[in-house]
């Protein structure tokens, strides 16, 4: 079942994302912060934000898949059947 974010974020474009990312990312590093120094009301506020950061990078890294040639595809096809064999 696909979360509302995840939808939302398939309709940013790649520089959006991107843009989104780091910002996320550094507002995770702000939390962190404050969290360390006086801590946070919602502790909880950290794994969601964790989890935004992963979504954005699961968009991305979709997109370049999508967007690869044959050859690239292939070749990835074989390092992810090397992998499972071990």
């Amino acid at each position: 079942m696909a979360t509302k974010k995840y939808l939302e974020l398939q309709e940013y474009s790649d520089a959006d994302l991107v843009a989104e990312l780091e910002k996320t990312q550094k507002d995770y590093q702000k939390l962190r912060f404050d969290h360390a120094i006086k801590g946070l009301d919602n502790g909880l506020l950290l794994r969601e934000v964790r989890r935004d950061i992963a979504r954005l990078n699961t968009e991305i890294r979709r997109r370049e898949v999508a967007a690869m040639d044959e050859k690239a595809q292939e070749g990835r096809s074989k390092i992810r059947a090397r992998r499972r064999k071990k």
